[in-house]
């Protein structure tokens, strides 16, 4: 089975051309499966893997699925679940099954939840805890500005170069999901910051990574996520979020200051809309907490 897997993983990379953390969690939730597959296979788990895959149904999937429950979100199993139909899609193109076994096997509804944000307030003392005039400070203050003024996944952030900034314009052009560019507006206080901290570096070449750690390599992603808890910290901000808190405090912020959802899908990069929609239940929800505060026969009115 690790053959078919190797073979899988190099169609994500070389055929459908996905980022590494897709095919690495892809290749993750294989591995998981093919673990199950042993188990429940047992003595006869020592066939070879033609033999393992072609023992898949959709009965084996079903217990498979029942002993993630134990342990994972329904989000977490359906992205599972989506690997191994990815996977099984692939081995029916080649020859290797007869039939998808997970085609049937239902989704599992996804846990309705809201996605953490801070409010203005809170990014604007984050933003200013971050005020410095050391280099790895203002690198910080650049990435934090750039965060709230684009909404850039943090996997995006940490793989843009010096040349995918254009400040004259106040533009930056982002490699997304599924390897789709988009152009993005940065504002007027991400370029300054970004502008103090290039020149700082004495203005570097366009094929450089525009964020470096304190090694002169790329900054990666775990580093932009550790220094973010540093600043929240510094700020006196107890919330727990992550870097893609700043994006969805960027699409709520924006949707509560009057802009259009398809213009907000647009700079999020979102291949639907449905996944930018639930922004509007953040700033729904804020608007019942102003109408109850502010109105005399509010809902929550003794």
């Amino acid at each position: 089975m690790d053959r078919l897997i190797a073979r899988f993983c190099r169609h994500l990379d070389v055929e459908r051309n996905l980022s590494p953390h897709t095919r690495r969690a892809y290749r993750q939730d294989l591995a998981e499966f093919k673990r199950f597959l042993k188990d429940d296979l047992g003595d006869a788990a020592e066939a070879t893997s033609n033999a393992m895959i072609g023992q898949v149904d959709a009965l084996m999937l079903r217990r498979y699925l029942a002993r993630l429950h134990k342990r994972h979100t329904k989000t977490t199993i359906g992205r599972k679940l989506s690997a191994l139909r990815s996977f099984f899609r692939y081995l029916v193109r080649q020859g290797e099954l007869a039939v998808n076994p997970a085609e049937t096997i239902a989704t599992p509804k996804r846990d309705h939840y809201l996605p953490k944000v801070l409010t203005v307030d809170e990014v604007f003392d984050l933003i200013k805890a971050a005020d410095g005039e050391e280099p790895l400070t203002l690198r910080d203050c650049a990435i934090l500005e750039l965060f709230y003024s684009s909404g850039l996944r943090v996997g995006e952030l940490a793989a843009l170069d010096v040349g995918h900034l254009d400040l004259h314009e106040g533009l930056v052009r982002v490699r997304g999901k599924g390897d789709k560019e988009r152009i993005v507006p940065v504002g007027r206080s991400a370029c300054q910051a970004l502008g103090r901290y290039l020149a700082e570096r004495d203005a570097p070449n366009r094929e450089q990574p525009l964020f470096l750690n304190y090694r002169g390599g790329r900054l990666s992603p775990r580093s932009i996520e550790r220094n973010l808890k540093k600043w929240l910290l510094r700020a006196g901000i107890l919330k727990d979020v992550s870097p893609h808190a700043l994006r969805h405090s960027f699409a709520t912020h924006l949707l509560d200051g009057g802009a259009d959802l398809r213009a907000i899908q647009e700079l999020l990069g979102h291949a639907s809309l449905s996944t930018t929609q639930k922004y509007t239940q953040v700033s729904l929800d804020r608007l019942m907490e102003v109408y109850d505060r502010a109105h005399p026969r509010g809902r929550k009115k003794g």
